[in-house]
């Protein structure tokens, strides 16, 4: 049985994303909202990914629960998802999966493989494109197996390629990647070209938080969802959904989440460091702290969204500002700040230092004191 979506990874946050949205349109009916099932794809040896891929083989779906405020209101409500149609694991099911990818029917490729997921491996070879060859250990590399044969059977059948990884212009990080493989392979020219011209790499930005797992699969969410991708020719989407994005302007989306959620968090965080706050503070209840929730407003108002109106993207930096505000009002969502606290420095360069460069730009003489102290502040300073 071969499916139009097939997806390598098991994490809940897909299998209340990404998987949600597809099971959501499916249910919708309304012809066309949905290409039709996945193929779920467990790309690691991990026990737990293991347990998942076989409560997921059922076919019987799972539960997601939905915790949180929307639009002032409390939410909390279960959703049965049953877009997975089969679940098979890449290394026990490597020749299944090969024949899938070499049929027509699939027509789009999710992935989410964690941070480290486009690394490669001293161990992969081009002995690995033989027909009776074991699985590549690294992601790119099976996926260049698995895209090779796809060249060599079905060569005009159209391929989508939608990787959730949190990278940026992922879609093109992954396309290089697996080009720049296939070349160190001396694979066929012709496949190379039709690797970088024929399949259709896109990039995307993903952002819902998935709290918890649900045993032995399912998960915990809330009730925001926000997958973007960027338009280009010849794209294919896996379904239509309220929470999918299509936009021109992917950098627009990747700056308002990372000035005003990934650096609202980093700066409560900075807070709870420099301030000695209590070690098990959450973001619920820093926000509910009179100054330090004024503090974080301060932030917003007098150093963030001062750059996104000299880009003239105010409204909309306002409407994604409600929404961050409800997510970190969540009561069900017990957000630690010292987790957010963890890889502090290198998350402040990556969170902070672009917004006061952004500003240097297009708002110069903008005091940004917060931030700048924030960045000026030493790992040593802070109180132990």
């Amino acid at each position: 049985m071969t499916t139009p979506i097939l997806q390598f990874g098991t994490s809940r946050f897909l299998l209340a994303h990404v998987d949600l949205f597809i099971s959501e349109a499916l249910a919708a009916g309304d012809g066309g909202q949905a290409l039709g099932g996945i193929t779920i794809v467990q790309s690691t040896g991990s026990p737990a990914s293991r347990t998942r891929v076989q409560a997921l083989a059922s076919g019987e779906g799972y539960p997601v629960r939905i915790r949180g405020l929307e639009d002032g209101q409390v939410v909390d409500r279960t959703i049965r998802s049953t877009s997975i149609e089969r679940a098979l694991g890449a290394s026990e099911d490597w020749p299944a999966l090969r024949d899938l990818f070499g049929d027509a029917v699939l027509k789009v490729v999710v992935s989410n493989t964690a941070d480290r997921g486009y690394l490669l491996h001293d161990g992969d070879n081009a002995s690995s494109l033989l027909h009776d060859a074991a699985a590549p250990t690294s992601f790119p590399a099976k996926l260049l197996v698995l895209l090779h044969g796809r060249w060599r059977r079905c060569p005009s059948a159209p391929l989508t390629l939608l990787p959730c990884e949190l990278i940026e212009r992922n879609g093109e990080v992954l396309r290089d990647t697996v080009a720049g493989l296939a070349a160190e392979w001396r694979t066929e020219p012709e496949f190379v070209s039709w690797l970088e011209r024929h399949c259709v790499w896109a990039n995307s930005l993903v952002d819902r938080i998935v709290s918890e797992a649900i045993e032995p699969v399912g998960a915990v969410a809330e009730p925001y969802a926000l997958w973007a991708v960027e338009t280009q020719p010849g794209l294919v989407l896996p379904c239509r959904h309220p929470a999918i994005v299509l936009t021109q302007n992917l950098d627009l989306h990747e700056r308002l989440k990372l000035f005003l959620l990934n650096a609202a968090h980093t700066f409560l965080a900075e807070r709870w460091l420099a301030d000695g706050r209590p070690a098990q503070e959450t973001v619920l209840q820093a926000m509910n702290d009179p100054a330090l929730g004024a503090e974080l407003e301060a932030l917003w108002q007098d150093e963030i969204l001062p750059v996104f109106a000299a880009r003239g993207e105010s409204e909309l930096a306002l409407s994604y500002l409600v929404s961050v505000r409800e997510r970190f009002r969540n009561p069900f969502l017990a957000h630690r700040l010292a987790d957010i606290a963890q890889n502090h420095q290198q998350k402040k360069q990556r969170r902070l230092a672009p917004i006061v460069a952004l500003a240097e730009q297009v708002a110069p003489g903008l005091a940004q004191d917060r931030l700048r102290l924030a960045l000026g502040r030493i790992q040593a300073g802070y109180p132990t």
